[in-house]
């Protein structure tokens, strides 16, 4: 049922996200709903699809996006794998690992783009890219975060309720 939901909220975060928050830019940065939101599922405890939402917000991502092919399917699933490393070992307190996981997921993908658009032929300065677009929609994306994680907490709740023990 989970990963079913996955296409059409993820779907819906994805059109808001080309239509609505590529506007509304700081600098040249805009703000990552698809990321953010398989970031913020990632860290939620019950939940068992992380990785299923990771691969199919790449994909969709993948299929909007100007980027070389593929470079959001690996970068998506590669920030799913820091968010449940951070949930699981390091981080007690679920919002700072929110704030954490955005950043590095932020840098990851951005990075990962970098790289794959030099290596198609674009020469982007690396100090630009970081100044003017990463850092930008860095700082965007850490706006979006908690409104973001106490949505996906909810859903979270709503699709593996807990076991009240009588």
């Amino acid at each position: 049922m989970a990963t079913l939901l996955a296409i059409p909220i993820l779907g819906i975060l994805l059109i808001l996200q080309t239509a609505v928050f590529s506007d509304l830019m700081l600098l040249h940065g805009t703000a990552d709903l698809v990321l953010v939101a398989v970031t913020a599922w990632a860290l939620q405890r019950q939940v068992e699809t992380a990785w299923q939402w990771g691969i199919i917000g790449g994909l969709l991502v993948t299929i909007a996006s100007a980027l070389p092919l593929g470079v959001a399917l690996i970068a998506y699933p590669v920030v799913v794998g820091i968010a449940i490393l951070l949930r699981q070992r390091v981080w007690q307190v679920p919002v700072l690992a929110m704030f954490v996981s955005t950043i590095i997921g932020t840098f990851v993908l951005h990075a990962i783009s970098l790289v794959a658009l030099r290596l198609v032929g674009s020469p982007l300065p690396i100090l630009q890219s970081l100044e003017l677009i990463t850092l930008p929609s860095m700082l965007l994306n850490l706006l979006v975060a908690i409104p973001a994680f106490v949505i996906f907490s909810d859903l979270a709740d709503w699709l593996y309720p807990q076991e009240i023990e009588v």
